[in-house]
């Protein structure tokens, strides 16, 4: 092997098969996590199983060479860049059930028939916070409608305070449903 195929193999190959490799099981490891989240049963421990394989495989290489520092640079960069990706995916991805909170402190009336008339499942109820008396709205909603709820909201009560917070399971309800591809079925009303 001529010097040149050596250095191209000791200091760009195995540090950017170490990098992808770290990539791909924390990556996996990721996605592994928010299925366990999910209570995705089944697919959680196949992920395991590949995420430890190529770890292995990943860290193997890096005890061989404890001498090469350029192999620990790839380690920790393909570490965070796994965990990155693998948010990223699990973002696209929008598993799951989300509760939405509001609470409007001018009449939530507009806004409550907008996210019926969207498809929306909606709860609401009077209630008495610090500044006086408020409408609390509860909506649980497919994960990936977030942004068109939260768009809804802003634009029929702007100054309303909500939260999203996270469902592990949902049994029955009013879940709106779309024709593959289709984006907003439901017209939306005019605010005022």
């Amino acid at each position: 092997m001529s010097a040149l195929d050596s250095f191209t193999v000791t200091y760009i190959a195995i540090p950017l098969l170490i990098f992808l490799s770290r990539v791909a099981d924390v990556t996996i490891g990721t996605l592994r996590i928010v299925f366990i989240s999910k209570g995705l049963k089944l697919l959680a421990p196949i992920l395991g199983f590949f995420e430890i394989l190529i770890w292995l495989l990943a860290m193997s290489k890096v005890f061989q060479n404890l001498d090469n520092w350029l192999y620990f640079i790839a380690y920790a960069g393909g570490f965070a860049m796994g965990n990155f990706v693998g948010l990223k995916i699990e973002e696209r991805l929008a598993l799951g059930y989300v509760n939405i909170r509001i609470t409007t402190q001018k009449p939530g009336t507009e806004l409550i028939q907008n996210l019926s008339d969207a498809g929306y499942g909606v709860t609401y109820m009077n209630a008495y916070g610090s500044k006086g008396h408020v409408n609390i709205i509860y909506c649980v909603l497919k994960r990936k409608d977030i942004t068109e709820v939260t768009q809804i909201i802003k634009k029929f009560n702007p100054k309303a305070f909500y939260t999203v917070e996270d469902i592990r399971l949902a049994n029955s309800g009013v879940f709106r449903t779309r024709a593959l591809g289709q984006k907003n079925p439901i017209p939306l009303r005019k605010g005022k």
